[in-house]
């Protein structure tokens, strides 16, 4: 498994996310029911939620897992970055299933960032992004309070994909 650039890997997991980072969380309603959960639960381990919002994605294994390297490309046509990580932790449960993964050396951030989709008690199945980064690239770091407002957008537009191919599933 690739070494991840940052100590606190896991952390998005379920405990309180390190001091020193940017801290990301959005939550989005993505569908109801157990076909919906099922079905948004599989889109985010098989890559399909990322690829599905237009973001290239290229890693060793079709489904994450912990250990498996992988590197998207987010942005908008020329102004993409590679964004290389290896998948911490995976979990898939009854109400709960995704995975957080790891930046690694070449990533233009450092941190991590988790894709979990849950059930509640009514059967309503949410996308939650979790993250905590912070720059190690001079022009990220330029970037300074546009970075939140992309990461924002970026997990909004995770949730819209989500629902889209929750709702194709029906």
């Amino acid at each position: 498994m690739a070494l991840t650039t940052y100590p606190e890997a896991g952390a998005t997991r379920r405990g309180p996310l390190p001091a020193g980072y940017r801290h990301l969380r959005y939550r989005t309603r993505v569908g109801a029911g157990a076909t919906a959960f099922a079905g948004a639960v599989e889109a985010v381990l098989s890559w399909r939620m990322h690829e599905a919002m237009g973001v290239p994605v290229r890693a060793d294994a079709p489904r994450a897992a912990p250990g498996v390297s992988v590197s998207t490309r987010p942005g908008l046509g020329p102004f993409r970055m590679d964004a290389p990580c290896v998948v911490v932790w995976t979990e898939e449960g009854e109400r709960r299933g995704g995975f957080g993964y790891g930046t690694v050396t070449g990533h233009p951030l450092r941190g991590e960032e988790a894709f979990v989709v849950t059930r509640d008690a009514d059967g309503v199945v949410w996308l939650e992004v979790v993250a905590f980064s912070r720059a190690v690239r001079w022009w990220v770091w330029l970037a300074g309070p546009l970075l939140p407002l992309f990461q924002r957008f970026y997990a909004r537009r995770c949730g819209a994909a989500l629902r889209r191919l929750t709702t194709a599933r029906r």
